[in-house]
């Protein structure tokens, strides 16, 4: 990552209201989800909606119900579900700025490590990738509910790639 670019990515993170924050966040989690249990895309659903509608009571009991509806996901011992057991472990239950930036920040290192790891290079495409669209997320949430949409977008695509990533690699090993 570039001194200019990660600065660029922080200061995005930095100047976010909770609504960004929340979904720059859960934005790196649904992308990397694509790897860690794939068929439970949809479990984040009901915690885009609490984004949505900026509804910090709806946000930490959707946050609750999917930390138990993935509990188990992924397999054990695996650097890449550490990582994302750890963004899902870190979710704040509080609807606040300050401990949803850091989990923010959190997430986007972690989704830039699990990138990396299926990257073909160092600072590679995927990772690369994986950094414009957490900018894009960012400057989309911005923009409200309809900013929202357009950052979930930017997740499912992502999660598309990293999956048709991983999918390649495990043919080819």
């Amino acid at each position: 990552m570039t001194s200019a670019t990660s600065t660029s990515l922080l200061e995005l993170i930095d100047r976010a209201d909770e609504r960004g924050l929340a979904a720059a966040g859960l934005a790196c989690l649904d992308r990397c989800l694509a790897v860690f249990a794939p068929d439970r895309a949809e479990v984040l659903r009901p915690v885009w909606a609490a984004v949505a509608r900026g509804d910090g009571g709806a946000w930490g009991e959707a946050v609750e119900k999917a930390r138990v509806e993935l509990d188990g996901s992924g397999a054990q011992g695996d650097d890449v579900t550490a990582l994302v057991r750890g963004m899902l472990a870190g979710v704040p239950a509080e609807w606040a700025a300050e401990p949803l930036r850091a989990w923010a920040r959190e997430c986007s290192g972690a989704a830039l490590a699990v990138h990396g790891r299926y990257d073909a290079t160092e600072a590679g495409p995927l990772f690369a990738g994986e950094l414009r669209r957490q900018q894009a997320v960012l400057e989309s949430a911005a923009h409200g509910p309809t900013g929202l949409r357009r950052a979930r977008d930017l997740s499912t695509e992502g999660g598309r790639v990293l999956r048709a990533v991983v999918s390649r690699r495990a043919r080819t090993a």
